[in-house]
């Protein structure tokens, strides 16, 4: 009943803000965008979990041998002269799957963005409300992926970050973010404004950006975020076919050991406007605990993903295999036995608007 008050209040507002733009000058639309998604995967094991959790523990797309909903996404946002704002919410598997990572119950509904923004001068700006992180390099949406299935650094989060920031753009090749924000993924947060983050963006060539990003602070015992994580996010369209891309993070939790580092590397190839054919190789490891005064080494796994993508206008087909191998006994058989590799197929069909 919680689920279904959220949505009708949603769908209410974009009802009551596309009538209001009828009165509005061309100049001044409400824009309107979107996504929707689907999918079948199949892990190769045949392992099925009762529970519904995927047997390579990444984010979204967990139903075996299934074809499946993903999510419907739908952004709404407005500029007059300098200020503007974003609204964003998900519907379905997708959103809801992202609900439980940001610890908001599981329900089918999420909101992804809310903020507003004012452009003070033609170099700064401020932004503040819930926004999608500026860590990393994978986003929740399947429109800003290439591969469909998500890397281990995107599934650890954050994905989302409330609270005020100010960018200011020193060239077309120099900007800096600096802002103050709450526990990861809190748009509610009892905890209070804990976390202090900066974003650093470079682009020393054309086609080329990278982003130098740090967040910082502390949360509540029961909350993700204690810790600081450096992030290196960049990607250079090398010639208008390939394009290479890596993704970095060392994330070291506060006051006790405990953490994560890893990386992974994007390479892209288009044949066509049609045709395009990636692969993603990547390295995640958890670091090293203490229990009882007694070190406990950490977990690590290997990932190559391949994927293909196939355009037809704004429909996108997304085959993918992917290979995955633990150090130790991670991953399940069908017979639930543990084994150290993982492999699945899927193919997604992904709609942009």
């Amino acid at each position: 009943m919680k689920s279904i008050t959220k949505i009708s209040s949603t769908l209410l507002f974009c009802a009551a803000a596309l009538g209001a733009n009828a009165q509005d000058d061309d100049n001044n639309t409400l824009t309107i965008t979107g996504s929707a998604d689907l999918y079948y995967k199949y892990d190769f094991s045949g392992y099925r979990s009762e529970d519904g959790t995927s047997n390579i523990p990444t984010a979204f797309a967990n139903e075996q041998n299934s074809i499946s909903l993903g999510m419907l996404d739908l952004a709404i946002s407005k500029k007059v002269n300098k200020a503007s704002f974003v609204g964003e919410v998900a519907f379905g598997p997708r959103g809801q799957e992202q609900s439980l990572l940001a610890g908001k119950g599981g329900d089918s509904f999420h909101l992804q963005n809310l903020y507003v923004s004012y452009d003070f001068t033609d170099k700064f700006s401020m932004t503040a409300g819930f926004m999608g992180t500026f860590i990393g390099y994978e986003i929740i949406s399947p429109t800003g992926n290439f591969n469909y299935s998500t890397s281990y650094l995107f599934s650890m989060g954050p994905f989302q970050n409330a609270g005020i920031k100010g960018t200011y753009t020193f060239s077309d090749q120099v900007s800096l973010m600096v802002g103050l924000f709450n526990d990861w993924n809190e748009y509610e947060d009892f905890n209070g404004v804990s976390h202090v983050g900066a974003q650093l963006h470079l682009s020393p060539l054309d086609g080329w950006d990278a982003y130098f990003n740090f967040l910082s602070g502390h949360s509540a015992p029961e909350a993700s975020g204690t810790g600081t994580i450096f992030d290196l996010t960049t990607s250079y369209q090398i010639t208008e076919a390939f394009k290479l891309g890596l993704n970095g993070a060392n994330y070291k939790i506060s006051d006790e050991e405990g953490g994560y580092h890893g990386g992974a590397l994007y390479a892209q190839y288009a044949f066509s406007d049609v045709a395009s054919l990636g692969i993603r190789g990547e390295y995640f490891k958890n670091k090293d605990t203490k229990e009882d005064e007694v070190t406990v080494a950490g977990s690590s796994v290997k990932a190559v993903t391949l994927s293909g993508n196939i355009k037809a206008g704004p429909l996108t087909l997304i085959p993918e295999v992917r290979f995955d191998k633990g150090s130790g006994e991670m991953f399940m058989k069908k017979d639930l036995s543990p084994t150290k590799n993982a492999s699945q197929f899927s193919i997604a069909a992904v709609y942009a608007f």
